[in-house]
């Protein structure tokens, strides 16, 4: 049975699996990291190997996949598959560094008040922007991780990581949405260029929460990858 260990994206915990995880756990014994706790990606990668199984599969979203390149690196002997979905290696401009700092910086002061509507619709396919149940689902993950979790996550500094790309050789896929606004095509590419042999997939009709709105079209890929032709 495979150990496949999945890292969320920003402001989101292990419901982001949820309308996938029956076709996952046809694939393995699912494990959940926590990026909640910590304000660097390299702290978070700690904190998640020292609970993880000995050898494992990664599955990486969004800024999950900035955190299973760290794992990858640091722990290359353990991660025996790599997925990244609709993430990227690049860092923050300095506009983008200061925007998140003074948002940490808010937050601190004020308190956290949940993402706003615009930031969740600008993360979903424009078809699914009424989805209200889909736009809960995704606020209330935000409201329960709360703002400790927002000030860490907001304020880590997003640093380039294209030239390590080339030392991770463990078998590794790249997911983009055609609709994705968050990350663009090229982003992925990068990822997938720079990856020796890494493979990229495009799913259509999706925008950035590829788990959340094509859960399928997820565990049919992810199941591909683990070389079970979604057949386990």
């Amino acid at each position: 049975m495979n150990d496949i260990l999945f890292l969320p994206g920003f402001m989101c915990d292990q419901h982001l699996w949820d309308d996938a995880r029956s076709g996952l756990e046809q694939l393995g014994s699912l494990h959940f990291g926590d990026l909640t706790r910590d304000r660097t990606f390299e702290a978070m990668a700690e904190h998640v190997l020292a609970g993880a199984p000995e050898r494992f599969s990664l599955v990486g979203f969004s800024m999950g996949g900035f955190v299973a390149r760290e794992i990858a690196l640091m722990a290359p002997k353990r991660v025996e598959r790599l997925a990244l979905l609709n993430t990227s290696a690049r860092g923050d401009s300095p506009e983008q560094a200061a925007r998140k700092a003074g948002l940490a910086k808010a937050a601190e002061g004020r308190g956290f008040r949940g993402l706003s509507r615009h930031s969740i619709l600008s993360s979903l396919h424009p078809e699914r922007q009424g989805d209200e149940g889909l736009v809960g689902k995704i606020r209330e993950m935000a409201d329960l991780i709360g703002k400790d979790g927002f000030v860490n996550q907001i304020g880590v500094v997003r640093r380039d990581g294209h030239d390590l790309l080339a030392r991770i050789t463990c078998p590794t896929l790249v997911v983009w949405s055609r609709q994705d606004a968050l990350r663009s095509l090229e982003e992925a590419q990068e990822l997938a260029d720079g990856i020796p042999d890494a493979r990229l997939e495009i799913v259509e009709e999706c925008g950035h929460m590829l788990p959340l709105e094509a859960p399928q079209e997820t565990v049919r890929l992810l199941a591909d990858w683990l070389g079970q032709g979604g057949k386990p």
